[in-house]
């Protein structure tokens, strides 16, 4: 049997970024947290990449000092490499908003991710690795706690007010309920792997993140640094174009197709050395109908996940737990654990996930920031402002009708051209 210390208001699934914190900040309201996570960390993901509006997330749950005291590499920047190889102009971060929240890092999410899950356990919160949670149990609609099984097999049931389904991808509850949404338009898949020794840039450039289009432009790569001289690289591209239609089906020969057809790749990887195996990831954009309902919360790549542009993963992971927590704790102290209760964060949160999408789609669509910011110089700044995930603020919307004119001006040249 598993020793559960004391009886929790509050059960987490998951101990991913999005559970640590939703169970930290829960504890450090008082509340009884027992968290479950079936791995045993460290463990590898997939996600290493921050942007600055995770400072003040970081900040809340008391993790700015160990980050600032670990080896991750500082992030100051993102920059674009077009499909021709040529690089833009970088987006500093604090250029626009001088404050140290506008440096951030590249973490390696196995180290990372461990040092968050123990600093839940620092904050109170009762954790428990290598536990798997086998269903979510439910009272009519509402949830009232889980079964689980320890790595010997062995079943147990424990209750609580609120269940939060923090267990990413392979999420629970939204696959129960029948809450899954897939994105209409983003039907991406990405395939990556690590190098070592691989071309890196120096002083305030040595930690941007780097997208650059492939000469296709079907797709685009990331090209993260981390420490010990490891860089992440990945193609992100429609899910047909990357893995149908092809001679082979073999991981490592499409991604060295996709090297030779991406000018701003190609010559930072040829002297340096595979650190890693081939990984693949297919159609994985969707988000939940809704993010709570009674007795249970969806938090993270539980209710949802975007892409991998502009690297919002971690973001929306901390924020969406950050909001949850606000909300949950608030219903236990007055007796109300109702879905209309927990998941009153959810509008606020959506309309910030949109404004990223749009982004996103704008980007894939073949619209240029470049020539946009050149166009609009003014809003500069609110475009850094969406890139560092400023995005939970209606502040930022003044981007949406110029945006909006300068598509149409691009569709009535497309149409001219044909």
């Amino acid at each position: 049997m598993i020793n559960i210390n004391r009886t929790p208001q509050m059960i987490v699934i998951g101990g991913g970024p999005s559970g640590s914190t939703v169970a930290t900040l829960a504890a450090k309201q008082g509340i009884r947290v027992t968290l479950f996570e079936r791995e045993t960390f460290p463990r590898y993901h997939i996600g290493e990449s921050l942007i600055p509006e995770t400072f003040w997330v970081l900040e809340k749950i008391g993790m700015l000092d160990k980050l600032r005291a670990s080896q991750f590499v500082k992030k100051h920047s993102v920059q674009f490499v077009t499909s021709r190889g040529t690089l833009s102009e970088p987006f500093y971060f604090a250029d626009n908003k001088p404050h140290e929240s506008s440096q951030t890092w590249q973490v390696l999410r196995s180290e990372f991710d461990l040092m968050m899950l123990n600093n839940a356990r620092e904050h109170g919160v009762d954790v428990h690795e290598g536990v798997r949670v086998l269903e979510v149990i439910f009272e009519g609609s509402r949830a009232i706690g889980v079964a689980i099984a320890d790595e010997a097999g062995n079943r147990q049931e424990v209750f609580a007010d609120v269940v939060v389904d923090a267990a990413g991808q392979s999420t629970l509850i939204q696959d129960r309920l029948g809450l899954r949404e897939w994105d209409p338009v983003l039907k991406k898949a990405a395939l990556w792997t690590y190098w070592e020794g691989a071309y890196r840039d120096t002083g305030r450039d040595e930690g941007a993140t780097m997208v650059m289009q492939t000469e296709s432009k079907q797709g685009w790569f990331w090209y993260i640094p981390l420490h010990n001289n490891i860089i992440s690289v990945g193609i992100v591209a429609p899910f047909e174009y990357l893995f149908k239609n092809r001679e082979t089906k073999d991981h490592e020969a499409i991604y060295f197709e996709e090297v030779a057809g991406c000018p701003g790749v190609k010559p930072r990887i040829k002297d340096a050395k595979r650190a890693g195996p081939f990984r693949a990831a297919k159609e994985y954009s969707y988000r939940a109908k809704k993010v709570a309902g009674d007795g249970w919360v969806l938090v993270g790549d539980a209710f949802g996940f975007l892409d991998p542009l502009y690297s919002s993963g971690v973001l929306l992971a901390l924020k969406s737990a950050a909001l949850a927590s606000e909300a949950i704790v608030e219903g236990l102290h007055k007796g109300d654990t109702s879905e209309a209760q927990l998941g009153k964060w959810g509008p606020d949160f959506m309309k910030g996930m949109d404004r990223m999408r749009r982004l996103v789609c704008e980007y894939y669509d073949g619209f240029s920031f470049g020539r946009f910011v050149k166009k609009h110089p003014d809003l500069k700044g609110t475009i850094t402002d969406l890139l560092i995930g400023d995005l939970f603020t209606e502040r930022v919307d003044c981007v949406v009708k110029p945006m909006d004119e300068m598509r149409a001006e691009m569709e009535a040249t497309k149409v001219k051209g044909e």
